[in-house]
């Protein structure tokens, strides 16, 4: 026993040793070129941040792995470190933030907490999350994801005519394409003709360009609900979604470039992405069987 126990430590502090400073940014940077944060089984065996103890068996704790990495380098990761981030973001941004107040047209009822239950635990299929990502010269594209499938469409939202003819007017007319009534038309074309029970609610930050959200519950027939502001982790899939559409549309590019067909071809590729979440079925294969359960459930009820 004795002798088990002492072959035990010293396991342990070869573990220990080569996850020292030496080592450390190699070990994680392997596992984070996957594009992953879970990836790396690993835990943190020593209240020092810089002794990370890597073993096959530990539990996935890989909120503790990059709090590490970020105490070690004083708030920000190191150059090689931030390379393999599939966000490219160095310094780590806290949940925690002083709250403003919120806009004028989001009244309490059309706050998150309003929204149905069935919502936040994705039992129902037809709840969505949405968003815009954002370019250069103002140019946005529309994202919406069904929280139960994960399926993903795209808004062209162009820059209208006049765009870039004259010097930028404060509180003018929203001619780079992602003005309220723009992002309400491009919506309602991609919502407005799925079935009802597909479109039961829509979820979006406090952002200005869902301001005629009233007029969108109308067109669409689907119930927006506003996040609390600065809280992006109460729309998770569409945050997911983003950063993996950032591969396709980096920060920084004028996402003008491409045409609707082109956002299109990207919605494809990312729907017949197999996901862990859906037992490694793809979005496009889920949102197929939503349709056709509602298809069949139609038929039978049929007299």
């Amino acid at each position: 026993m004795g002798h088990a126990n002492g072959g035990q430590a010293s396991d342990q502090a070869n573990l220990v040793g080569q996850a020292g400073a030496g080592n450390q940014s190699g070990q994680v940077v392997s596992k984070a070129r996957h594009g992953r944060p879970d990836l790396p089984r690993a835990t943190l065996r020593s209240p020092t941040p810089s002794l990370l103890v890597l073993h096959p068996e530990a539990p996935q704790q890989h909120s503790q792995i990059y709090q590490s990495l970020y105490v070690q380098g004083r708030g920000a990761l190191k150059r090689e470190l931030t390379a393999c981030l599939r966000t490219g973001r160095a310094l780590r941004e806290p949940r925690a933030r002083t709250q403003r107040s919120g806009r004028s047209y989001v009244t309490g009822d059309v706050k998150i907490s309003e929204r149905p239950a069935e919502a936040a635990d994705r039992a129902l299929p037809g709840h969505w999350e949405g968003d815009l990502i954002i370019g250069l010269e103002k140019s946005s594209i529309g994202t919406l994801v069904e929280r139960k499938s994960r399926y993903t469409m795209l808004l062209h939202l162009p820059p209208m005519d006049g765009f870039g003819d004259a010097a930028y007017v404060k509180n003018g007319p929203p001619l780079a394409g992602r003005g309220a009534a723009a992002v309400r038309d491009a919506i309602t074309t991609q919502l407005g003709s799925l079935p009802e029970q597909l479109r039961r609610s829509l979820t979006w930050d406090q952002g200005s360009e869902m301001a005629q959200h009233a007029q969108l519950r109308i067109d669409a027939g689907v119930a927006v609900y506003f996040c609390d502001p600065h809280s992006p982790w109460q729309r998770p899939s569409n945050e997911n979604t983003n950063g993996l559409l950032r591969q396709y549309f980096p920060k920084g590019t004028d996402l003008t470039r491409w045409t609707a067909d082109d956002l299109a071809a990207v919605a494809v590729t990312l729907n017949r992405r197999p996901r862990k979440a859906l037992g490694w079925r793809t979005p496009a294969e889920v949102f197929a069987e939503q349709l056709s359960s509602l298809s069949q459930a139609g038929v039978a009820s049929t007299p």
